[in-house]
Formats: structure tokens, sequence, C-alpha cells
């Protein structure tokens, strides 16, 4: 594996230098790149002799051929490269034009209302700065409902957590939590997009992103390593056996078996993202087939052993198939790595079978080039021979072969040890032999330099004429039948190539399909570009294009253009496919007892399901802020009451999507602020003293102290401070403290608060600790029940205020609407605790005054027999006194008071039954007098008031003082 990873980095494919490299750098994949990518440094094997420059000494023939391999390899890709780097070039500005229009397009979503998500439609995620790849790689994944099974459920018990001491236990816990947070948000945000900037942060550490190729598949690498580690401490195992049951193992990883035929050594691997090499191969099925088989090395020395051939195939493959395409060499001349832009094809649905089965076998020598070798071996004259050999020839010649020499093949051919080139000097024989016609040959013995103390060509030292002719005439037959049966068995090759070509559409090699699930693209070069991805949604049947915040649907064809490379700079290097026949794994989740999918909400457990509701309420007061400030036309207020134009509205539109009611209104954040603001003057020493977080604290503590105290003022309706505060409204129900510092927190974060370089660092530090606290440590129930309570108390008191002031205009059909609503919402506070709503009795009192007032009005339209005023009474009675009458009769801590005016209002209607009146006002009495009397059958339904600004607590205060002395006077009083 060595050999690929060196030859993926350097681009170099001439194997021989890559494996003399390695040798030279004892394995040591750094050392040999930086051996064979510096221009002035030669690959020096360990032990061997560096020669000196003593001129009439022959170069080293294995560094020639090395500078050899490197310039023919330099020279075959130039052109190639050049018109690479010619597109680059050409696209590069274009690149960065689409990157600032996109930068653009995104400054200009000023309004929060474009933040709106549409439906179910998928929702994007933030670029937080060069995080397009996390965008890519995180929507692949969490588009595969198996995986965002297994993250949303993901848990670890109290005991597992104690034992998690190291550091990257807690670190692969905390991205695992943030990722959970992240897939929530996902599934349920009403934003069209999410920030991921905890989740990047506990990465951006973890590894490198200066390099294109790098930047999804360390990521991808590195992600399934921390899931794969946080999923074995949920397992609590650490044996191997533990490791098979990982779900993130038998989800992602697979075997494949690698065999050495020379030694028939079987090694079985683990993998998780299958690298596969582009260059030199058309489409994914030629990437595979190239994948499955290695040649062999030539050896670098006659003394060295041959490296063996090797053939791979899977063994087991996992559910989720990888496939990384290597899409980037590296420039040795340059120094510096290149992005390969030729085009491969790849298919939606690809058959895995025969990936399974045994490769074609290593390359081994030529049989005709063998007795090639052994010709040149036996024509070739030794350069010196002493008399003691010439001797012994002369003495054995003879005219014919001695009885010991070789006849058979066999022996003949075991004959030949070394070989070298031919160095011709009988004329007879050089001529037969160039007139042999054969291809030229690599001959791997004589590139290495002899020693010195060796001739430098080895040749037989005694042979006769006749022994050198029965050899040669032998060689040349035995060769010339060699090369008939090699044309022979090359034609029935192609014929066995064509039948192979046509195995791939048996069904019997169909029965493993993996479907393409995502594609990962990049566009640019090698040293910066944009990533996003192709997802199929597999339950709509539709590809769809995933680019940071912007979600389109797309089709195949888009994908071919952007994918397969080739013709712009955009080009895939990341596949996934899943197993087509495993259906749980694109499945969503269903409900155990009705068998229906679960969408939105309803998929995510309830600790999650509170955390994206809470993020939901704070996107609505974002909205909430955004539209009283740019939305709102502002109107002289003649009336102390103005009413909304109901017509739907971006806030609305996400409080329907929403489950969770809106608190926090823009007059309580202007009461809350002006308090964080003069906190955070007060913390101004110790900020610069200290910096950021010791000034939040001081702040914090600040505003704490001031709110306590203000909790402990005497309270009334003319001045509450309840009303000026949340956490005053919490002190004095005795809320619990977590909910206090929590919401406290929530005050230092808002973005209004970014006047000075002191408050937008105090502003961070905050955001950042509140980031740190994590649905399960703290009941997110608990918390939104406090704020919903504090909502509906400032409601009370708006209701009450605007009820009396329309009961001081005389308005009393309004007034009692305010009323009633006022006192059903108070009495339900007031049942967890007396200070949790107002004095009831205020609200009463006002309340019978307009349900009395009203009665009178109507019983006299009524009695007056007119057609236009009887209906206006009886529409009096059924909209508003008859639903009053309703509510007072079913309260069971109704006052005496109120018990008496319910008999008044129906004995007055009582007695119009002996009054003179027509008989069509008889009839309409008859259907209304049941009505007034008993309405215990009937559903009450109580019109909703208008909604009304709030304004700050001490113009609520003083609007209600006000109205209180105006009504007293009987005086009316205009409050500006």
């Amino acid at each position: 594996m060595l050999i690929n990873q060196l030859q993926e980095i350097t681009g170099i494919q001439d194997q021989q230098v890559l494996y003399k490299a390695l040798k030279a750098s004892h394995g040591d994949v750094g050392h040999a790149v930086g051996l064979l990518t510096t221009p002035t440094v030669g690959v020096q094997d360990p032990g061997e002799p560096q020669e000196s420059a003593t001129p009439g000494l022959p170069k080293d023939e294995l560094q020639a051929a090395i500078e050899l391999s490197l310039q023919e390899s330099h020279k075959a890709q130039e052109e190639e490269r050049e018109l690479h780097r010619a597109l680059e070039a050409s696209t590069e500005e274009n690149a960065a034009r689409m990157k600032r229009k996109r930068c653009e397009a995104q400054s200009e979503m000023c309004s929060p209302a474009d933040w709106i998500r549409q439906d179910d439609w998928p929702v994007g995620i933030r670029n937080v700065g060069n995080t397009c790849w996390f965008s890519a790689v995180i929507q692949s994944l969490f588009h595969l409902p198996v995986f965002k099974r297994l993250v949303l459920n993901y848990h670890l018990s109290e005991r597992i957590l104690e034992k998690c001491k190291s550091h990257a236990d807690k670190r692969n816990i905390a991205f695992m939590q943030e990722l959970r947070c992240l897939f929530a948000l996902m599934v349920g945000s009403t934003r069209r997009f999410v920030d991921p900037s905890a989740a990047v942060e506990l990465l951006r550490d973890a590894f490198r992103t200066s390099e294109a190729q790098q930047d999804v598949s360390e990521f991808t690498h590195k992600l399934l390593d921390w899931l794969e580690d946080a999923f074995q401490l949920a397992a609590n195992g650490t044996s191997a056996e533990d490791k098979q049951h990982n779900p993130m193992v038998q989800l992602f990883y697979g075997t494949f078996v690698t065999e050495r035929k020379c030694k028939t050594l079987c090694n079985i691997e683990q993998f998780g993202q299958y690298p596969l090499q582009v260059n030199g191969f058309n489409n994914l099925d030629e990437c595979l087939e190239g994948a499955m088989v290695e040649k062999e090395i030539e050896p670098l020395h006659s003394d060295h052993s041959v490296t063996p051939g090797r053939e791979r195939w899977f063994k087991k493959l996992p559910p989720v198939l990888t496939f990384e395409l290597s899409r980037f060499e590296f420039n040795t001349q340059l120094g510096r790595p290149e992005k390969i832009h030729k085009k491969l094809e790849f298919p939606q649905i690809i058959y895995m079978d025969s990936y399974k089965n045994f490769g074609s076998g290593p390359v081994k020598y030529p049989l005709a080039d063998m007795l090639q070798f052994v010709l040149e071996f036996a024509t070739t004259k030794p350069t010196s021979v002493s008399p003691a050999t010439e001797e012994m020839r002369l003495s054995t010649a003879s005219p014919t072969p001695p009885a010991s020499f070789p006849h058979s093949e066999a022996d003949y051919l075991s004959s030949a040890a070394l070989f070298s080139d031919t160095e011709e000097t009988d004329d007879g024989l050089a001529c037969g032999v160039s007139n042999c016609q054969r291809t030229p040959i690599y001959k791997p013995f004589t590139q290495c330099r002899p020693p010195i103390d060796c001739p430098p060509h080895p040749a037989p030292h005694s042979i006769t004429e006749e022994e050198l002719h029965f050899v040669k005439t032998c060689l040349q037959r035995w060769r010339t039948e060699v090369e008939n049966e090699i044309n022979e068995l090359k034609a029935t090759i192609e014929k066995v190539t064509q039948t192979l070509e046509g195995i791939y559409s048996d069904n019997s090699l169909c029965q493993v399909p993996y479907r393409l699930h995502a594609v990962l693209v990049h566009e640019g070069q090698a040293s910066a570009g944009h990533y996003w991805a192709y997802i199929y949604d597999h339950a709509n049947q539709r590809w769809m294009k995933y680019n940071d915040v912007s979600i389109t649907e797309s089709t195949w064809e888009e994908l071919e253009r952007d994918s397969f490379g080739g013709m712009t700079n955009a080009s895939a290097y990341c596949l996934m496919y899943i197993d087509d026949k495993l259906p749980h794994l694109i499945t969503e989740d269903t409900d155990n007892e009705t068998g229906q999918v679960l969408h939105g909400m309803d998929s995510l457990p309830s600790i999650l399901r509170r955390y994206v509701q809470e993020d939901n309420r704070w996107f609505q007061q974002e909205l909430s802020e955004w539209e009283e400030q740019y939305c709102q036309t502002a109107t002289p207020q003649e009336e102390s009451a103005v009413p909304v134009d109901p017509a739907s509205s971006s806030l609305e539109k996400v409080q329907q999507m929403s489950v969770e009611p809106q608190f926090g209104a823009p007059a309580e954040k202007l009461d809350q602020e002006a308090g964080v603001i003069l906190a955070i003057a007060k913390a101004r020493q110790i900020f610069d003293k200290e910096g950021p977080e010791a000034g939040l604290i001081k702040a914090f503590h600040e505003e704490y102290s001031r709110l306590h105290e203000l909790s402990q003022e005497k309270t009334t309706p003319q001045d509450d401070p309840r009303l000026q505060h949340a956490l005053v409204y919490f002190f004095q129900n005795k809320a619990p403290k977590r909910i206090i510092e929590r919401t406290l927190l929530e005050q230092f974060t808002d973005r209004n608060l970014s006047f000075d370089e002191r408050a937008i660092s105090i502003m961070r530090e905050a955001r950042s600790k509140l980031r740190l606290i994590k649905p399960e440590d703290m009941d997110m129930d608990e918390y939104l029940e406090w704020h919903d309570d504090y909502r509906l108390f400032r409601t009370v008191f708006v209701h009450l205020l605007t009820g009396l002031e329309h009961y001081q205009h005389g308005k009393m059909q309004e007034a009692l609407n305010y009323l009633s609503h006022a006192y059903e919402t108070n009495n339900a506070l007031i049942i967890k605790g007396e200070k949790r709503g107002m004095d009831k009795s205020l609200i009463a009192v006002y309340r019978r005054k307009c349900l009395m007032a009203l009665n009178e009005g109507a019983s006299r339209l009524f009695r007056s027999g007119e057609e236009g005023k009887v209906k206006e009474g009886v529409s009096i009675m059924e909209e508003s006194v008859i639903p009053c009458l309703h509510l007072m009769s079913r309260d069971t801590t109704v006052s005496q008071e109120d018990r008496d005016a319910m008999e008044s209002v129906r004995s007055h209607w009582c007695c119009c039954l002996g009054q003179d009146m027509d008989d069509s006002l008889q009839v309409k009495l008859g259907e209304l007098l049941p009505r007034v009397l008993d309405g215990s059958a009937e559903t009450v339904v109580l019109k909703d008031p208008p909604k009304v600004h709030v304004n700050q607590a001490h113009d609520l205060c003083s609007r209600l003082a006000a109205v209180m002395e105006s009504i007293h006077n009987a005086t009316i009083v205009t409050v500006t």
C-alpha cells in the first residue's frame, strides 16, 4: 500500500523509481516524497557506496534510468498539464466572480424573513469560512436515514461518562453532541439554513485544510474515526470482537483480501473509503479493475528477490460503499499538486459481483525473451580469458557435442543465470542474430553497475563452433515456435476479452447492486476551490443539489456535466454508493403503534425536540424584532390601543410552522437591554484588565444583583416591577436558579448589544458559554414553561390595560372581550402561584361592570321591537354576554359579586316573558332565553381580541395609573 500512497502523492507512475525511493527512506513515505520531489537530491540506497566524480567512471545506470523515467513521464504528461493549467487559469476568475456573487447574495439577505424555511424543504448549512467541504459531507450523511437515526439516538449513560477521562474521549463526545444538535436543527428548524460553527471549531485543529483533495477526504476519515470511537464508548467495549458490533464499522467498513501469487500469501485488510486512481481509466469499472491487480515490481539488482505481483478482491462489502477518486497529482517540476481534469464516468447503479472474484494475476518474464537472453549469453565472448581456461577449451573441443552438454530444452533454459547486452565479435553470428526479427525488450539485469572486480559482460569461457551452432539453431527455432504460440494466444485473449465484456450483462453477475447515493464535487484547482454535493432523494426519486445554504432540485444530466470532469474545472472525487438490497438504509422512522412514517419534529427524541423548539423560538424573536423595527409603519396613537393588521406576515408564518409560542416582546427587550448595557459599563475596568470572560462575569453579577433587589420592592398595579424584567418575575415566584442564570446569560447574547468592541467581545463570550449548555444539562420543558408564564403575565396586564382604556371610552363590547381574556389567562396563572398573575379582583370588577352595561343595552335594543335594533341586541348577547356568562358559571373560584351579577342578568331576561311583545319577538326570546339560563351543553366561543403593541414597563404602568385615575374621577384622560 505504501507504493500506492507514494504514487498518489507524487504522481510518478514508474514503480521501480517509487520502490527505490521507499528503500532509501526505510519505508518513510514523507522522506520518500522529499527524495522524489527535490531536484538536486538523488535517491541513494542505504549502504550503497556513493560514486565519486572521478572522470571516466561510468554514471550509475539506475540513477540514469530514474532521470530518464521522470523526463519521459513529464514529457508525456506536459501537454495535458498545460491544458489543465490553461483551463484552470481561464476559470479561476470565473470561480472568484461566482464566489463574490455568493457572498454578495448572502450579505443582501438582511431580512430574517428571507431565512424562513419553506414547508419541508431541506435545510442548508451556512458557510462560516471555507467550510463548504463540511456542508457537502454532512449533507450526504444526514440524508442517509440509517446514519441520521444513529446520530440522533446516540446516548451515553452516566456510568460511561464518568469513565471518559482522556482528551480524545471528551473530544469525541463533544463532537458527537454538536453533530446531534446540528442534525436535530436540520430536521425541525424553521430556518432555511443552520450554523455549524460549534462542530467546525472542533474539527479545525484536527486536520489541515490547505490542499483541496485533502479537505473532504481527510475530513471524512476524521469524522468516521471520531464517530467510530464515540460509538465504541457507547458499546463500552475495546476488543476486536466488540468493534465488529460498532454500528459505524458495520455501516461504513468492509474488508478486502490481498494475495501475493509468488508465495501464496493472503492478507485481509479493513477499509472505510476505498481509493481509486483516475489517470489511465475512463470509467468507474475500469478503475476498479485496475485496483484489483497490481503488477510485480522489477528488482533493482540481480541478487534481490522479485517482489511478487498481487491480486485484490473484496471479501465483505459495507452497506455504504465510498470511493475516493484521486484527482490530484504532485508536479515534481513545479513542486506543487495539480488537479486531474480527466473525464471519468460512473453509473447510477454498479454491480460489485465481479470485484469479489480473483484478478488476472501478475505478469512474468515472456518465454521468448528468456530464450533470447540465453542466445545472447551463448554468443557473448569474455573480454579476457586466462591461459588455463583457454587450454581447457582447446583440449575439450571436438566436432560433436560432449556427452555432458545438456540436450533437453529444459536443460538449456536452466543454464541461464546472468544476462547482459550482446557484444558480438563473430561476423557470421552477429549477422545471424541481427537478421532475427524481434521486438525490443527490457533487460533488467544489465542496468545496474556491476562490481568492479567482475567482467562487464558475463560470457561462456569455453564453447566450440559446433556447440555454438547447435545452441543457436535450437534457440532460434524454439523462439520462432514460441512467438507463433504467443500470437495464437493473443488472438485467444482477444476473444476471451470480448467474452468477458459481455459477462457484465449476465444476470449471474448482477446480484450485488449498489445505488449511487451522493456525489461530492470540487470546482477549482488543487490549491483552492469550492465544494458541493449531489444527493439522491430516495423518497421522491430525484437528485438534489446541496450548495451551502442553497438547495435546489437537479437532474442526472446536470450531475453528469458537473461531476464527470473533462469539460470544466468541476469534477467528482468522492462517490457514495449504498447497497440497493438493504431498504432499511433509506427508510425513515415509523411510529411503533400506527406504523406511519414520522416527519419533522415527531422523529426527534424528546430532548432534541425541546432544543429545536427553543431555537425556533429565538428565530421567532428575531423576526419579531425585525418586523417591529422595519416593517411596521409608526402612526400617532389616537387611542391607547392600536390593533395590528391581522393579514398574514412572515412572523405569523413561522409561528404556524413552530409548535412553541413566542415570548420576549420588543418592549420587554428594551427594558432588558437597558439593564445589560448598564452592567457592561460597570464591568469596563475588569474587562480592560482581565479580558472578556472576566468582564462577562462581572457584568453578569451586576445585573443579577440589580434585578434581585428590584424583586424585593412592593408590587402594585400602578408600579409592578415584574413588568421590567423576566428575572424579577422569576425571583418573586422562586424559579429554579438554573432557569434564572440561563435567562440572564441569554440577555448578554443579544446582537443589539453590539454598540462597541467591549460589548461585542462580551456578547461573543456569552454566546460561547451558552453553547456549552446542552439540552441534557437542563429540563427545557421547564425552562420554556417559565418563559411562557411570564409572556402570559405580560399579556394579562396588557389585556387588562387595553380593556380599561376601552371601558374608559365607552366601548363596552371591546372592553369585555379583553377583560374576559385577561381574567381567564390570569386565573390559569394564579393556580400555580399567587404571584404568577395579577390581582384578579381588579379584573373581575370591570368585567362585571362591562357585563351589566352590555346586558342592559342589549335588553333595551331587543325590547324596542325594531328589526335592526333587535338584531343588534341579539348579536351583543351572542358574541359577548352569553360567552362571558358561561365562563363565569364554570369558574369554581368565582366571587359572590360575580354570582349576583349573573343572577341579575338572567332575572332581567326572565322578566321579559311577562311583557307584551310581537309573536316574532316571542320566538326570538324563546330561542335566546335557554342559552342565557343554561349554557352547560354549549361550547363557549370567546372571540380573540385584536393584537396590540406592548410598550415598555414604565409606559404600561403610567398608562394604567392614568386610566385608573380617569375612571375614578369619571373623566377621560388621553395619555400620549
